[in-house]
This record gives structure tokens, C-alpha cells and sequence, in this order.
């Protein structure tokens, strides 16, 4: 059975530092380019970060970029999500997606609220 299952979110005030972690099993993680999608709500899905299988790619989104860093464990089945200097459009549900070629899945989802 697979299972991405998310954690780390909560309410952060603005400036302040959250990690989110995605926990993965029922499949071969090590094979999977894995990423991080948010939905603020009453918008769209954003895709924030992706990092390949073996980590030699990634990128970020404008909105993010030099505030939060994207790593994984290939060891740990688990992926990461580094997120400094949170701002109050940085408020949505947080969700990890797993893709390789035609498969792809995607974890339940963690909240993510910045605010004073």
C-alpha cells in the first residue's frame, strides 16, 4: 500500500522557520523525483520545490527561492522541506508528490498557517 504521509506543519509566525517532512513507503522511494506542492486557499495548486531521485536536480519556484531548501534521505524513505523567513502568503496545505514515469502519488497533506 502506498503512503506519503506529511508532517511539520502548524501555525508560524512571519520570519519564522517550519520543516515539513513526507515519510514514504509501499514503494521505491529511491526512484521517484519527489516534490512539494501548496494550495493556498481559494487558489490553485503552486508547485514549490521538486528534487530528482538521486538528488542532481533541483529547483525551486520564484515565490521560494532562497528561503526554502528541498532535501531527501533515500535511506529514510523521506523527504524534506526546510522553510526559513515564512511569509503570511506562505499559508496554504503543503502536499508531497511522488512521480516516476506514469506514476505518480500524492501524500493528504499538511497545514501550513503564517501569522502574527
Amino acid at each position: 500500500q502506498v503512503q506519503l504521509v506529511e508532517s511539520g506543519g502548524g501555525l508560524a509566525q512571519p520570519g519564522g522557520s517550519l520543516r515539513l517532512s513526507c515519510a514514504a513507503s509501499g514503494f521505491t522511494f529511491s526512484d521517484y523525483s519527489m516534490s512539494w506542492g501548496r494550495q493556498a486557499p481559494g487558489k490553485g495548486l503552486e508547485w514549490v520545490s521538486g528534487i530528482f531521485s538521486d538528488s542532481s536536480n533541483i529547483w525551486y519556484a520564484d515565490s521560494v527561492k532562497g528561503r526554502f531548501t528541498i532535501s531527501r534521505d533515500n535511506t529514510k524513505n523521506t523527504l524534506y522541506l526546510q522553510m526559513n523567513s515564512l511569509e503570511p502568503e506562505d499559508t496554504a496545505v503543503y502536499y508531497c508528490n511522488a512521480k516516476w514515469g506514469p506514476r505518480e502519488y500524492w501524500g493528504q497533506g499538511t497545514q501550513v498557517t503564517v501569522s502574527s
